[in-house]
């Protein structure tokens, strides 16, 4: 338990640290070795730069080993002369952001001779050595702490956890530095044991007991060694990889979310109720962009807890578009809404720009009352599936005016200038007046609607969960039922939750988990309305997988995540379907994205 309990801890304060860090807690290890030396290091503004050096013939030699010597390579021309050139456009300042800088010389060579040829040279760059943003320490083969007093003031030193210093030599230290592999055999993979966990914290503690910075050499260089350093405090982070750690730092914010509003899961009421119940009415939502990480870090941010997640079918989508291995939403909802693979950016229709039959167009002629729901544009991609028929998914105007010819009841989402001030100057909300629809431009208007047709097309209702959409979706989907229920027709919804994908594509973890934990509260309402309804058949799916994200780590406990994305844009893994009501065994196995609107069709044919 207490092993548990310190390694959460550690998790647990990752972020307050990571708002702590920034490219100063750098170390550019072996900086000389990297594809460009100092210029690399110094452009990501890195706190540590650290240079090995020999000295020959009294000249200062930047090499790993003595027989990688290069005449060219030597510490005044890959180092200082490139530094006081900056220094000179910058004034006092070490970086344009005013951040301090570390020159490193690890020497190699014997130290007394060494560091005498260090202390002539750098005399001979002022504006280093007086420059109060900048330090010079020197590490490696170092002098006897006795000797430090002989050395000019200008010069620092690497401290070493088994020497011991007097009040005027801990003055000239500057860090204390140690091999990692002296406390643990870590290689960087999975979690330190709980013995050299202890180890570790309690040599960190006291060095900064000693209000000195500390850092460890032969470390591992990947994102869960950087992220086990920041939660265990260390200083600086040694790596070869300064850009791809600068990004890592400078991403913690968009890539972490700790969330501090939890809901509680709907559970299932009459899952065996339904065995052999056919559907008369179905709702059919969509998760724009959601895979199976979003879902995840949503349950992780609930802390463990997730409506979706307690729906007892689940299968798979495979969501391939007709001209490409990864589909976009244009092609992967219109699978879902006509039973046909299309290309990328073609609304319903197929190959060859013919219309294809909608299922809202089909359950029409039943005498089905139909809905389109969406918390985006309710003329993007994802609802004009389901309304329109055009060849480019931009095509907004001529998308909208689609719906005049669907025979859909309800539309609900954003999309104010494409109904009411349009390029082409029609006033589509007058045409649907004129066609018996209620038509608003206030989503407000929903609570005092009593039509049963009726359109609301309000772009500040359908601003993302962080910039305070509040419950758009709960409070659409309650409205719809409710109207339908006036009615003894069956009904089709589609509802989607439009900005997990938003924030996929933005590469914010707090934007997908918001998006995320609202689209499952509308779960859990449509759950409970299916137990209330049990001819009522739910399935729950996405589109596609945006961002290609991973959870590099998290707590169910406390409800937090640390992701990762691979990209800025879709991806082409299957996405999961949840089924749920009558007819919901249906949905179990692998299938194409198409088949969810043969399985609904085939549902609602059989009698």
């Amino acid at each position: 338990m207490k092993k548990i309990f310190t390694l959460f801890c550690l998790q647990f304060f990752l972020f307050v640290q990571a708002q702590e860090y920034s490219s100063s807690n750098i170390h550019s290890h072996n900086d000389y070795a990297s594809p460009l030396p100092f210029y690399g290091a110094y452009s990501n503004e890195t706190g540590v730069i650290e240079a090995d050096v020999f000295v020959v013939n009294n000249e200062l030699f930047v090499a790993h080993n003595f027989k990688d010597i290069a005449p060219q390579n030597t510490l005044k021309s890959m180092y200082l002369e490139p530094l006081s050139l900056k220094l000179k456009s910058l004034g006092s300042k070490a970086y344009p952001s005013n951040k301090p800088l570390i020159l490193m010389i690890d020497v190699k060579s014997d130290a007394d001779a060494t560091l005498k040829v260090i202390a002539q040279q750098l005399k001979t760059f002022p504006d280093i050595v007086v420059n109060k943003n900048i330090k010079v320490v020197i590490s490696g083969n170092r002098p006897n702490p006795a000797q430090w007093k002989d050395y000019p003031e200008f010069i620092y030193f690497d401290g070493r956890l088994n020497e011991e210093y007097s009040p005027e030599q801990l003055a000239r230290v500057e860090m204390i530095s140690e091999d990692i592999k002296v406390f643990t055999p870590w290689n960087g993979k999975g979690v330190l044991t709980q013995a050299d966990l202890e180890k570790i914290q309690a040599v960190i503690k006291k060095v900064h007991n000693q209000n000195k910075k500390i850092r460890f050499w032969g470390t591992a260089d990947n994102v869960n060694t950087w992220m086990t350093l920041m939660n265990l405090k260390l200083d600086f982070i040694g790596t070869d990889n300064v850009s791809e750690l600068t990004h890592f730092i400078n991403n913690i914010k968009s890539t972490f979310y700790q969330n501090t509003e939890f809901h509680q899961a709907y559970i299932p009421k009459n899952v065996s109720t339904f065995a052999k119940k056919k559907p008369k009415n179905v709702i059919l939502l969509i998760g724009d962009g959601m895979g199976l990480t979003q879902i995840y870090a949503g349950y992780t941010a609930n802390k463990g807890q997730l409506s979706l997640f307690n729906i007892p079918t689940q299968g798979l989508s495979i969501t391939k578009a007709s001209d490409s291995y990864i589909t976009d939403s244009a092609a992967g909802a219109t699978a879902m809404a006509t039973g046909h693979k299309t290309n990328n950016r073609f609304i319903s229709v197929d190959e060859s720009g013919k219309p294809l039959e909608l299922i809202t167009q089909q359950l029409a002629k039943k005498n089905y009352k139909t809905a389109i729901i969406s918390a985006g544009n309710i003329t993007d991609a994802t609802p004009a599936a389901f309304y329109a028929h055009q060849p480019e998914r931009s095509y907004n105007e001529p998308i909208a005016n689609d719906f005049l010819s669907n025979p859909s009841d309800i539309l609900i989402g954003g999309g104010t200038k494409e109904f009411k001030a349009r390029k082409d100057g029609k006033d589509l909300y007058k045409a649907l007046i004129e066609k018996g629809y209620t038509f608003s431009d206030k989503f407000s208007a929903l609570d005092t609607i009593k039509n049963s047709k009726f359109v609301i097309a309000d772009d500040a209702a359908v601003v993302s969960m962080k910039n305070g959409r509040g419950d758009f979706l709960t409070k659409s989907f309650a409205k719809t039922v409710s109207t339908f229920a006036k009615s003894k027709n069956p009904f089709f919804m589609m509802a989607e939750g439009a900005q997990i994908d938003y924030g996929g594509h933005s590469n914010n973890v707090e934007y997908v988990v918001r998006e995320m934990l609202d689209f499952d509260k509308l779960v859990g309402q449509a759950m409970e309305f299916v137990d209330n309804n049990p001819e009522t058949l739910l399935v729950v799916t996405a589109d596609h997988e945006t961002g290609g994200l991973s959870l590099i780590d998290g707590s169910i406990e406390k409800g937090y995540v640390h992701g990762s994305f691979s990209t800025n844009d879709h991806t082409a893994v299957s996405v999961p379907v949840f089924a749920y009501g009558a007819g919901a065994q249906n949905f179990a196995g692998v299938y194409q994205n198409t088949a969810i609107y043969t399985k609904i069709i085939e549902l609602l044919n059989t009698k």
